[in-house]
């Protein structure tokens, strides 16, 4: 049994907007970049970002109401253990990362355009001593947050190539496929 078509859809957005962030996030810092592309990577970087927050709290919400279906019989009681585990690291960090995001950006005074156009003002107010901190924070977290996906997708690909137990094809996107 899969996961319901919310989810996976859920899923996969929150996981494609996390691998464009993550070199965005990189190459938007770089030296000798040229301003305007500068400016457009570090707008899209902060509105997906509040996207992301969004969408997380969206699946944290679907996920209270909807459980996640039960492992097939031929995961291993520490596998699942594990597999959770990694799926409680992913959740978090996704969520450190857009909040530490946020507190970087609004405390530090600069806009969100995408709220900003909304009408929805900061939360928090300005303060250099905590924005420094959640903008150190948020750069160390990338490094963690990069190596659970690694595992993560290695444990995905070792279910689809290896085992090929039907645990990959649960979250796979429900694409419609017409005959």
């Amino acid at each position: 049994m899969g996961y319901t078509t919310t989810a996976r859809m859920l899923h996969w957005a929150v996981a494609l907007l996390v691998l464009a962030m993550l070199p965005v996030g990189a190459i938007m810092v770089q030296d000798g970049l040229d301003r305007a592309l500068q400016n457009r990577l570090f707008i899209f970087h902060k509105n997906a970002g509040v996207v992301i927050l969004v969408l997380m709290l969206i699946r944290l919400s679907w996920w209270l109401f909807n459980p996640p279906p039960r492992l097939p019989d031929t995961v291993t009681p520490l596998s699942a253990r594990l597999a959770g585990a990694a799926h409680l690291s992913l959740y978090v960090l996704v969520l450190f990362m857009a909040i530490t995001g946020y507190v970087r950006v609004t405390m530090g005074g600069f806009p969100i355009e995408g709220l900003s156009a909304l009408g929805m003002h900061p939360l928090l107010p300005r303060n250099e001593a905590v924005a420094e901190l959640a903008k150190s924070a948020h750069f160390y977290a990338r490094f963690a947050l990069v190596a659970v996906i690694l595992v993560h997708v290695g444990a995905a690909l070792m279910h689809l190539v290896i085992k090929r137990d039907g645990v990959f094809q649960r979250m796979w996107p429900p694409i419609v496929r017409r005959r």
